[in-house]
């Protein structure tokens, strides 16, 4: 003997209300970078003896010792490559110059492998202190890292 239960409905709820859609969210800025064309190295000659201080550096000077370790490295391709001295500093001695992007590798490569010129008893070698697409990050790192390694 069973007998059917007694099963009510369940109640209709209300059904709830859409929220209201909020505003697609937008970005205030967006920055992209544009790819850059020109490079920039900080340069800084260096003393082969302890005992001897480094030539004093200037434009020509510079000048003929790129144009020597570019073409020592890559003939006569590395002599045209255009480089544009942008500040030679006497006292501390350094030099920044900007090259063409693609160039900048090679660049690097034929100043750290030039064993430098000489004039008399002095000669000159030069150092890639930084080497980058953006001045401004090169400045400030490299600043910052003379101060911190001295």
């Amino acid at each position: 003997m069973t007998q059917p239960m007694d099963l009510d409905p369940p109640p209709l709820l209300p059904s709830p209300s859409p929220l209201p859609k909020s505003h697609k969210s937008t970005p205030l800025t967006t920055l992209t970078l544009p790819p850059t064309t020109l490079s920039y190295a900080s340069l800084t000659p260096l003393s082969p003896s302890p005992s001897s201080s480094p030539p004093p550096l200037d434009p020509l000077l510079l000048k003929s010792y790129l144009t020597s370790a570019l073409s020592q490295f890559l003939g006569q391709t590395g002599a045209a490559i255009p480089i544009d001295i942008l500040q030679v500093n006497p006292s501390p001695p350094s030099a920044w110059i900007r090259l063409p992007r693609p160039d900048l590798a090679a660049f690097s490569a034929a100043v750290a492998s030039f064993g430098g010129i000489s004039s008399g008893k002095e000669k000159l070698v030069l150092k890639v202190e930084a080497a980058g697409d953006f001045l401004g990050a090169l400045i400030s790192r490299g600043e910052g890292e003379r101060d911190i390694w001295g």
